[in-house]
């Protein structure tokens, strides 16, 4: 009986390898079509670019933005610097920026009761007279009547409550109430003492970091214009002496 040679392997193979390569040419060649497709154009890649940068402009701190000096627009979109107001601690930020409140009866202010003025700590704005502080029992410093002129009222979003802020800054100092009958003016400022800092009748208050326009400006600094050589009122001596009584 005749024995049967075994088949080669390599016989079987050879049939095989013409397409291994030939998927193997295929892939290089299409590779860089496949990425081609696969990545955004660069006029894509420029817009994602842009729309990041925009989310994080819009990330700001609190009401009055960011503590340090930092360049604005006004109406009319000319630039001008913030004040360099004071720096602040990570809890003074929470509260005076992010309109945080601190825990009651923690406040170095809440039982303290000397002459003298309680200022913005951010700004150095005076707010309040020590005449004008009262001890009211609810944990934070209270007073019922403030500087004229030095805070800003505002209601809440809720519409419950009265939010208090400096007037020169914008930095949150708590809330007011009125109609609980605690004092005669029938009103109760109550602050967090992490928001002010306090001086003491006779020493010199600090002065307030605010920006000065040239609107603002006092009419004693406007130089007054000189008058013409040939003006009258150089020219006649009456009508440079005071009349007589």
């Amino acid at each position: 009986m005749q024995s049967q040679t075994p088949c080669c392997p390599w016989t079987k193979l050879s049939w095989f390898l013409p397409l291994i390569l030939l998927g193997i040419v295929a892939g290089l060649l299409l590779r860089p079509i496949g990425t081609a497709l696969a990545e955004p154009p660069k006029s894509a890649k420029a817009s994602d670019k842009q729309e990041e940068g925009k989310e994080t402009a819009k990330v700001s701190v609190g009401r009055g933005g960011l503590p340090n000096s930092k360049s604005k627009s006004n109406a009319k979109g000319k630039k001008m610097e913030e004040p360099e107001y004071n720096k602040l601690t990570p809890e003074e930020r929470w509260v005076l920026l992010n309109k945080g409140t601190e825990y009651a009866f923690t406040g170095k202010y809440t039982d303290h009761f000397v002459e003298g003025t309680y200022l913005c700590k951010r700004c150095n704005a005076p707010l309040y007279k020590s005449d004008d502080k009262f001890h009211s029992g609810c944990g934070w410093p209270a007073f019922d009547d403030e500087i004229k002129g030095s805070v800003h009222r505002e209601t809440d979003a809720d519409g419950s409550r009265i939010e208090i802020t400096c007037k020169n800054c914008g930095g949150h100092l708590g809330h007011v109430f009125n109609g609980e009958k605690m004092t005669k003016k029938d009103s109760r400022h109550c602050v967090n003492s992490i928001s002010i800092k306090f001086v003491p009748k006779g020493k010199e208050l600090p002065a307030m970091i605010t920006e000065k326009k040239a609107s603002d400006a006092k009419p004693s600094e406007v130089k007054p214009q000189a008058p013409a050589a040939d003006s009258p009122a150089e020219s006649s001596p009456a009508a440079s002496s005071p009349k007589k009584p």
